[in-house]
């Protein structure tokens, strides 16, 4: 590690220094990157700034954003299970499962992304709301999402463990609660879904290493045997549309 480190150093100098005898030579300028703090007298122009910082902060966080409070989570745990239960290790690639789960996200979530759109984020360009008024509005549809995916168990739990008042409404439960109540109850659906779909391939490796010990060939692992015929189960049932039909129709 120690003489990697010198390599890579040793690399760096050598660049720069080649970099600046080349400019010497040639008579050709290096662009050079500065970051500089002054002061201003126009509000406008800080208040700008700090919408870019703002803005720059939501997309740091947006893919916990898009993980968190939409279908994400239950998609990508299930299409996970699938591929463990087929036992294809790879296949589907990761990049495949993630891409197909975004998908399916932005299918799924086109109605709350819609209203967001329509009721927030266009009155706000055109200047007719406030930011913080632009931010309640968004909420709104999100709230309502997630609380009809969410159970009651879990809501409870983390209203006790907050110790805060008893909401008389569901509208009442601030964002700190519903949303790590919203996370475990997909985590919940997902393994629930996820056992379901292993029970039929599971049955095809009792069967097969049941068989295989009857006929005394017990040095012969029975996932080999086993595997063409997952496969071929899984093609006749049509799988991959069974799974995409049964994670849409479970959000409505």
């Amino acid at each position: 590690m120690r003489l990697r480190n010198i390599f890579l150093a040793a690399l760096t100098i050598l660049a720069v220094s080649g970099t600046s005898l080349y400019a010497q030579q040639t008579g050709y300028s290096v662009p050079s990157v500065s970051v500089q703090i002054g002061s201003t007298n126009n509000p406008q122009q800080v208040s700008q700034n700090l919408q870019i910082l703002i803005l720059l902060t939501v997309l740091t966080l947006a893919p916990s954003i898009l993980i968190m409070l939409t279908s994400f989570t239950r998609i990508i745990i299930v299409l996970a299970f699938t591929r463990q239960a087929l036992a294809t290790q790879q296949i589907p690639p990761t990049q495949i499962l993630v891409g197909l789960a975004l998908f399916m996200t932005f299918f799924i979530m086109s109605p709350v992304i819609n209203d967001i759109n329509k009721n927030a984020l266009q009155p706000y360009l055109k200047n007719e709301i406030s930011q913080q008024e632009a931010f309640n509005r968004s909420a709104v549809p999100l709230r309502e999402f997630m609380l009809r995916q969410t159970r009651e168990n879990d809501l409870a739990l983390f209203v006790d463990i907050s110790r805060m008042p008893r909401p008389k409404t569901p509208q009442d439960l601030p964002l700190q609660v519903l949303i790590p109540a919203f996370v475990i109850s997909e985590l919940k659906t997902a393994f629930q879904m996820g056992f379901v779909i292993f029970i039929p391939f599971l049955v095809i490796d009792m069967v097969v290493a049941s068989t295989l010990m009857s006929m005394g060939m017990m040095l012969l692992p029975p996932v080999i045997i086993s595997f063409p015929f997952k496969i071929l189960l899984f093609i006749m049932v049509d799988g991959w549309q069974l799974i995409t039909r049964s994670l849409v129709y479970s959000f409505r």
